[in-house]
């Protein structure tokens, strides 16, 4: 492999990974909301851990708050390192000032360069024949949808177990029926949201995931798993091929874990890929 060449100690062997544009074991990263995030430190990041990161995702309609210039200095920087860059699910938000609200924010994600428009219904209900629509609109505009799914209405917003708890999770089967007519509506992959599953919860849904990976494929969904107990767990029962979404301090955790490298007691010495 060519970064084998670039990477220090390459003597040492670790689990052998594809080259970008990876089609598994995709990792995408956060972007601005928790902390600010500028060219400087992205730089950092993608100079370090570049190779092991497939794309970047703002969240909370970040980039709304930002100077135009910054957020197409932050694209421009990704696609620098080969990294794709997602808006992540504001189109919701979007959702709620109207149908020409929608085509401006996608001429102004094609404008700004993004590849990718995730498409998330976390706190609205949508019909699904309008989530499909949506689909078939983001590529109509040359991007690429991603739909997010989950069993949690209220998703997204950092609410608490309990808030949640009391709002009650929905159905798998249905949040895995609506994933494939997304994907047969034109999605590459779906996102899969954490909360009711692995986040905001009391115990685990360790079920959920098992059903997506049997019914969908693991090459057809990315999990979020922005916690190191969480995509530590996905890698276990996973393994290191999985698609997750991370925060950005946590790539280079993850991907000790994925290589093979490193990892916590469970996991030390026990992920193993054959390419023989």
């Amino acid at each position: 492999m060519a970064r084998e060449a670039h990477r220090a100690f390459s003597f040492l062997p670790v689990n052998r990974r594809e080259e970008k544009p990876r089609t598994r074991g995709l990792t995408e990263i956060r972007g601005p909301y928790y902390t600010p995030m500028g060219k400087r430190y992205l730089s950092d990041v993608l100079e370090t851990m570049g190779a092991y990161v497939d794309s970047l995702k703002y969240a909370g309609g970040s980039f709304a708050l930002m100077p135009r210039p910054a957020v197409k200095e932050l694209i421009d920087l990704a696609h620098h390192h080969q990294v794709q860059v997602s808006t992540g699910g504001f189109i919701e938000r979007v959702l709620t000032w109207g149908a020409v609200a929608v085509d401006e924010y996608l001429a102004e994600c094609k404008a700004l360069g993004f590849d990718i428009v995730e498409i998330s219904s976390g706190f609205i209900t949508v019909p699904l024949d309008d989530w499909v629509r949506l689909v078939e609109k983001v590529r109509s505009a040359g991007l690429k949808p991603k739909p997010e799914v989950g069993i949690q209405f209220g998703a997204g917003g950092a609410s608490s177990a309990e808030t949640l708890e009391a709002t009650g999770t929905g159905d798998p089967g249905w949040m895995i029926q609506q994933a494939k007519r997304l994907l047969d509506a034109g999605a590459e992959i779906i996102m899969i949201e954490s909360e009711g599953i692995t986040e905001s919860v009391r115990q685990w849904r360790t079920d959920v995931p098992a059903k997506v990976a049997g019914s969908l494929g693991l090459e057809k969904v990315m999990f979020e798993a922005a916690d190191p107990a969480v995509f530590s767990w996905y890698i276990r029962n996973f393994g290191p091929e999985v698609n997750l979404f991370v925060d950005h301090s946590q790539i280079v955790q993850l991907e000790c874990l994925r290589s093979g490298l490193w990892g916590t007691n469970e996991l030390w010495g026990r992920v193993q890929t054959y390419k023989g």
